[in-house]
């Protein structure tokens, strides 16, 4: 039988009374995996009104208490490493090596949310006879809106920080590959997180904005594409929520003729189909510097050429399908604009399969040269195993280009020159930099900064932002007079000896 995918309000996984269901498919075969809800008014009120009731007591919650279920919940993803993995894997389609990657770097964050007590200390200050004093205090009730790429890293980018700061939280998983996201959350209820402190909802755009929406609510997490990050910044702004929306992407590697030739084209080849493109800090663009591009260009496909889709248990594949047939059918259109506006293609991928599995999202490594910034190929997020080649005379020619791209989330430079990589660092418009580094997501204990139209927002997730963002500050100034000054004690006054 097709399993239905729970809610989990109040502490219990419950079957929702909706009429509307969603499918969840495998995507390597198209097959139905799972049916899941979208919740209905009712639910969507009753996980509400218990997160603002459990606030009430978790807020007040000692530190210590709320990080002791941090810790037993990290000891379970420890343990359940492997199923978690196998089943993220399966969900997702994305290779067991990357799987790992995922659920190991979501663990990171909560290593980060277990530092919380050195990252919450307050201020004093004595200022004659007044008594200046801050700390930080919780919101209330955190709204999570994660991505079908990474069913368990980003949820633990969210929730463990925000309930360990206080906080309830609300989170609305993808309804593409709930799945993985509800092994993970069955680990918190093991662990003994109270009820109402963590509830899960399903669904898509009515049931997401009926949450914004809500008196209840009071701040937004999210991550998606460009447009849905956009309109969800603006009705949380409506609203007056606080939020933080990290949106689209669109990379660029910066390639200068010193950068040693073999390392830097495996480190493109892989950012850029690594989990079939399918994540927002993927190297969708390189741009060649110099009078090395044709060289690079013909290395670069040889390379690609023997990247192959494949199952994600399969130790020979290099990534998995795409999400779902609509996810194939746009990376197609987008990949045959390319020559029809002037484009080379190196390599195409829009083709291809693998055996026995015909139904599977499959296309192929696509590397397609003298792209321009005019082209569809280069203005839209592709969101597959696909990099762009772009030609610069110089490196601030090269500067130039990523600044002018709507997007800032990630760049990267691949050079031997300190002096080059201080220059790219200090002038390109981006918020996550690497530096003969591919893919530069920081470790949890960072921000992570998108910038331009890769944010929305003013807090980012992560580091010490995030802890910023899912806190508010408190300031108390005081005065006490003593017994002199105020012409008796004030035990006087009620009652007490006066000795």
């Amino acid at each position: 039988m097709t399993k239905s995918v729970s809610l989990y309000i109040d502490g219990a996984f419950v079957t929702s009374i909706s009429k509307n269901w969603l499918t969840v498919a495998d995507p390597a075969t198209q097959e139905q995996v799972a049916l899941v809800p979208c919740a209905t008014p009712e639910e969507l009120e009753r996980a509400v009104s218990g997160a603002r009731e459990a606030f009430a007591s978790w807020g007040s919650t000692p530190l210590k208490t709320r990080l002791g279920f941090l810790i037993r919940f990290y000891e379970l993803l420890r343990q359940e490493e492997g199923r978690l993995v196998q089943l993220l894997a399966q969900e997702t389609g994305k290779v067991l090596a990357d799987a790992k990657g995922e659920l190991q770097r979501g663990m990171e964050a909560v290593e980060h949310a277990l530092s919380l007590p050195a990252l919450v200390l307050g201020e004093s200050v004595l200022h004659g006879s007044v008594q200046l004093n801050s700390y930080l205090e919780p919101l209330g009730v955190c709204l999570g809106i994660t991505p079908f790429n990474f069913p368990v890293m980003i949820p633990l980018w969210m929730f463990p920080l925000a309930i360990a700061c206080g906080n309830t939280f609300i989170l609305k998983p993808s309804e593409q590959d709930p799945l993985s996201t509800m092994a993970m959350v069955e680990l918190t209820k093991e662990a003994g997180l109270p009820d109402g402190v963590l509830q899960v909802v399903h669904g898509g755009r009515e049931q997401v904005e009926a949450l914004i929406s809500h008196p209840g609510v009071t701040a937004v997490s999210f991550v998606g594409s460009a447009p849905v990050a956009r309109a969800i910044y603006r009705l949380a702004g409506v609203h007056g929520k606080r939020v933080q929306a990290l949106a689209g992407a669109k990379n660029h590697a910066v390639v200068l003729p010193d950068a040693p030739r073999d390392e830097t084209i495996r480190a493109i080849a892989g950012a850029g189909c690594g989990a079939a493109g399918q994540r927002c800090m993927a190297i969708s663009v390189a741009i060649l510097v110099g009078d090395q591009a044709d060289d690079m260009a013909g290395q670069l496909r040889e390379t690609m050429a023997e990247l192959r889709p494949g199952l994600y248990d399969d130790p020979g594949a290099s990534f998995g399908p795409l999400i779902s047939p609509a996810a194939r059918d746009r990376f197609r259109t987008l990949l045959a604009s390319a020559p029809q506006e002037g484009a080379t293609m190196l390599l195409d991928g829009s083709k291809a399969t693998v055996g026995g599995y015909e139904n599977g999202n499959w296309v192929g490594a696509s590397l397609v040269d003298r792209v321009t910034d005019a082209m569809t190929v280069y203005r839209e997020e592709v969101f597959g195993p696909l990099v762009c080649l772009m030609r610069a005379a110089t490196l601030d020619e090269a500067i130039a280009i990523i600044n002018r791209n709507p997007y800032g989330n990630g760049t990267a430079i691949f050079t031997a020159s300190g002096g080059a990589a201080q220059r790219f660092c200090r002038h390109v418009d981006v918020g996550n930099v690497g530096v003969n580094v591919p893919i530069p997501v920081p470790l949890a204990f960072f921000s992570f900064t998108g910038r331009r139209g890769s944010f929305h927002g003013d807090l980012h997730a992560c580091g010490k932002e995030a802890i910023r963002f899912y806190t508010q500050t408190k300031t108390i100034t005081s005065r006490w007079l003593d017994e002199q000054s105020s012409g008796g004690s004030y035990l006087t006054h009620i009652g007490a000896p006066a000795s």
